[in-house]
């Protein structure tokens, strides 16, 4: 028997199923305040905690799916140019060793999958992040996606291509693996270089903040101005997270070379899409 999405959501915490009620309230304007405060919030236990084992279970499935190249990056993912001053956060690389699980793989009756393309959770992403609509992205690849980190691998310093992020860890790792991330780093105005040439070289530890998640918890975070990056995986477990991605506008696909650099391949509908700011990446 099918599961409904209500049913997977701890909805005595997060009642989805009563949209603008007063507990749906609650819970939305407790987002909206971290979100103001440090650009992320966590929503503890989103999922109840009698579908933990197969959220987890459904995503260690189908991890082998993923596309595994490890790449010389850096924080903006921009080709190297040796233009730059020396001390410039861009000439500063690091091996991203992370891998994606593509949505095309990711099967329909997944409960990832199935929170992803539900109006109600799209409805209450929408609120808390002070939009009137959401828009889950029509790309074929990118829209949905397992994020995963292998025992001695780490997804390193980087910035969302998108204001906003929603991500929810679905295996947690023996030790490491943490997300670590400095909020407000830099604006739409202002890359602020020095700051962020500091921290990613291991300096300005007053900037990072360490976050602890568990399987099931639900995190929105504004990565397109905080500098953030998951730490090395030890142990023999590796991490795996999903990542909902979402739009302002419909219609939106990721552009071709990006989406070759994550997945290894392009589809017929990637092209490029309209960018809302001037900053690097």
């Amino acid at each position: 028997m099918t599961v409904a999405v209500t049913d997977i959501v701890d909805t005595a915490r997060y009642p989805l199923h009563d949209p603008g009620g007063a507990g749906w309230v609650r819970a939305v304007e407790s987002v909206r305040a971290e979100l103001r405060d440090s650009g992320c919030s966590v929503l503890r236990d989103f999922v109840a905690a009698e579908h933990r084992e197969a959220l987890r279970a459904e995503c260690a499935s189908i991890a082998d799916r993923a596309y595994y190249e490890e790449q010389t990056v850096n924080v903006y993912n921009t080709a190297p140019d040796d233009a730059l001053p020396e001390w410039h956060p861009a000439r500063r690389t690091t091996l991203r060793g992370n891998a994606f699980v593509a949505r095309e793989d990711i099967p329909a009756e997944h409960l990832i999958h199935r929170l992803y393309t539900d109006e109600l959770f799209q409805r209450f992403l929408a609120d808390c992040l002070e939009r009137p609509r959401i828009h889950p992205l029509e790309d074929p690849l990118a829209g949905l996606v397992v994020n995963i980190v292998n025992p001695g691998k780490e997804h390193p310093w980087h910035f969302d291509t998108n204001e906003f992020a929603v991500s929810m860890l679905t295996q947690q790792p023996r030790s490491g693996g943490v997300f670590e991330y400095c909020p407000h780093i830099r604006s739409a105005e202002s890359e602020n270089f020095a700051d962020v040439a500091e921290v990613i070289t291991g300096g300005g530890r007053d900037r990072v903040r360490e976050l602890p998640l568990r399987p099931g918890d639900l995190q929105l975070f504004h990565g397109r101005y905080a500098l953030h990056r998951v730490s090395a995986v030890a142990g023999e477990v590796a991490r795996h997270s999903a990542i909902f991605a979402y739009s302002d506008r419909p219609g939106v696909v990721g552009s071709a070379e990006r989406t070759r650099q994550l997945f290894g391949r392009v589809t017929a509908a990637h092209g490029t899409t309209a960018r809302t700011d001037d900053l690097l990446d």
